[in-house]
């Protein structure tokens, strides 16, 4: 049985994330993971390092990655080169049950390895890379306004958040310790859209990663143009950035990754 309070391994996470937990064990780890916000936003990190490290790998060669054998021995070598991190005693159960990691899980660890030596993602100090919110944490809040009032609105800044409010907001999150300039309490629906100041509707957004709080803010100005332009309903823009904003990112502006003016700085 899962404890609530506990963990899951990396290597858990992974063959989960690659569909290779046997079905009798996968639906009790979704389940956790459900759960878990900890361990729901360190599978986003494991994918979305994953797909960062093979993009990159793919612009290193042109688009012609080597044959699969020739990595997967690299990746073998560098993991026996690393100490087997400790696991969890709830998690004991588990990982006795499975002496050896099928060979995909090991490939993603050790591209998590290799990637961290091209990518800069979460270095020490900085926390997790939280790029999404938790819906269950921040399901969004707008006030009751049209459009046209909030296009006529002078001062459409997002309202300083109190100490007291972001110190609640990252003990929530579980990052209490968090430093000041590596989050920004965000607005999951910006007031320049109808958002409100309610707690419901702030989350802290880290300042590092790819999706980053600086790319949200180019999404909520496109946003807002468009409204106050007559080319989108306020209701379907607030539905738009609360919902997911990343995919909505790259549909408005009609790329895949952030732009360089809207990245990290």
């Amino acid at each position: 049985m899962l404890s609530p309070d506990s963990h899951a391994p990396d290597e858990l996470l992974l063959m989960e994330l690659e569909g290779e937990l046997p079905a009798r064990d996968a639906k009790p780890v979704r389940a956790h993971i459900e759960a878990c916000w900890r361990c729901r936003a360190r599978r986003q990190e494991l994918e979305r390092s994953i797909a960062r490290f093979m993009e990159a790998y793919r612009q290193e060669f042109d688009g012609q990655l080597p044959p699969a054998a020739g990595p997967r021995a690299m990746l073998k070598a560098q993991l026996a080169q690393m100490p087997e991190p400790p696991h969890k005693e709830r998690w004991g159960w588990f990982m006795s049950r499975r002496r050896l990691l099928p060979t995909v899980a090991l490939s993603l660890l050790g591209l998590l390895v290799l990637a961290s030596a091209v990518i800069r993602f979460g270095p020490p100090g900085r926390g997790p890379a939280l790029s999404m919110p938790d819906r269950l944490l921040t399901p969004g809040a707008t006030v009751l306004v049209s459009g046209r009032a909030v296009c006529s609105a002078a001062n459409i800044k997002n309202k300083e958040v109190p100490a007291s409010v972001r110190r609640a907001i990252l003990e929530e999150y579980g990052i209490p310790d968090a430093q000041s300039r590596a989050y920004e309490v965000d607005y999951l629906v910006t007031p320049a859209l109808g958002g409100s100041d309610d707690i419901r509707n702030l989350w802290p957004h880290s300042y590092h990663g790819v999706w980053n709080a600086r790319v949200k803010d180019a999404l909520e100005d496109r946003l807002r143009d468009m409204v106050c332009g007559g080319e989108l309903d306020l209701a379907e823009a607030q539905r738009e950035i609360a919902g997911d904003w990343i995919a909505s990112y790259k549909k408005y502006f009609h790329t895949d990754r952030p732009l360089p003016e809207h990245g990290e700085r």
